[in-house]
């Protein structure tokens, strides 16, 4: 049996490359995605056995990129690879369509070790956010939290909130501008929202951008 073959999604091209360094005795790096759109562009060509997906991407955040390589490639293995160590969005991963979670300040030997134990079709946790998963009530824990946003809205608010026109956010999605607009309007209505600071908050709340 060959070496795994490994995809990597994370636009910090460096981090990356760091991490490409450190798999590829053991693995078989097949490419470098440098945003949500670009992972589920390329991935079926590639054909990996396992994905490390960060979750702050640019076009298509990772958790949106996660659950749509999932339906698209479902026996993939996907471990988000983050800084992030919030349970409930470990929880939420795990309970929807990641094999792995994983925080990048982790040693090495623990990165291969969760690329080995997922390709074994087991679960790998890092032991800080394990412990934070315990901790959490088992309702909390179903990573089924509420999600009133359509697929497409959330599209739509990520690319705004980075600050794509409509006319950008348009071609990215491949509609007219009109559809654009007519997704900010339902969601600026829906949520009560009456200005882009607002929407640019709400977008972070509804983790399709995060903070800077």
């Amino acid at each position: 049996m060959g070496k795994p073959r490994v995809l990597l999604a994370d636009d910090h091209v460096l981090v990356a490359e760091a991490i490409k360094k450190l798999l590829e005795p053991e693995c078989e790096v097949v490419g470098i995605a440098v945003d949500g759109r670009a992972l589920l562009r390329e991935a079926p060509s590639l054909n990996p056995d396992v994905v490390l997906l960060d979750l702050n991407m640019p076009l298509l955040n990772g958790f949106d990129a996660g659950e749509q390589l999932k339906q698209s490639l479902p026996k993939v293995k996907i471990i988000v690879l983050t800084m992030n160590e919030d349970a409930e969005i470990a929880a939420e991963t795990l309970g929807k369509w990641a094999s792995g979670y994983l925080l990048k300040k982790s040693a090495g030997s623990e990165l291969l070790q969760a690329v080995q134990e997922v390709l074994r079709g087991e679960k790998y946790v890092t032991p800080a956010v394990q412990q934070a998963l315990e901790a959490l009530s088992p309702r909390d824990s179903t990573g089924e939290g509420p999600r009133s946003l359509t697929p497409r809205q959330r599209e739509v608010l990520q690319l705004l909130a980075e600050g794509h026109t409509m006319k950008e956010a348009a071609a990215i999605l491949h509609v007219v501008p009109r559809t654009v607009a007519f997704h900010k309007y339902r969601i600026m209505r829906d949520f009560g929202l009456s200005n882009n600071s607002e929407l640019l908050r709400f977008a972070i709340k509804q983790r399709v951008v995060h903070e800077t």
